[in-house]
């Protein structure tokens, strides 16, 4: 059993029951550099927990691909050697 679709969906309730029960909170002022602006409490919080799943989304995929190449790879060397396993028992047999 895979543990990541089970703990996103966890992550994903979480935020989605923190948004429900703080609905009637004040907008939250938020800065960052020249931007200034006012937003609901869900928003932020939603709007975090997404750019946060984007940003370990965006980290595994090249740790995915590497390993899906290194599977390949892999597989042909494995490949390769049962050929010379075979080639090198066809050869002891016909030697005397």
């Amino acid at each position: 059993m895979q543990i990541f679709p089970w703990l996103s969906l966890g992550i994903i309730l979480c935020a989605a029951i923190f948004g429900i029960q703080n609905s009637t909170a004040p907008p939250v002022a938020m800065k960052f550099l020249l931007w200034n602006f006012e937003t609901s409490l869900i928003y932020t919080v939603l709007g975090s927990v997404g750019i946060g799943m984007l940003i370990i989304l965006f980290l595994w995929i090249p740790r995915a691909i590497r390993a899906s190449f290194r599977a390949r790879n892999l597989k042909k060397e494995i490949e390769f050697l049962h050929g010379e396993m075979k080639n090198h028992a066809e050869e002891s047999k016909t030697k005397p």
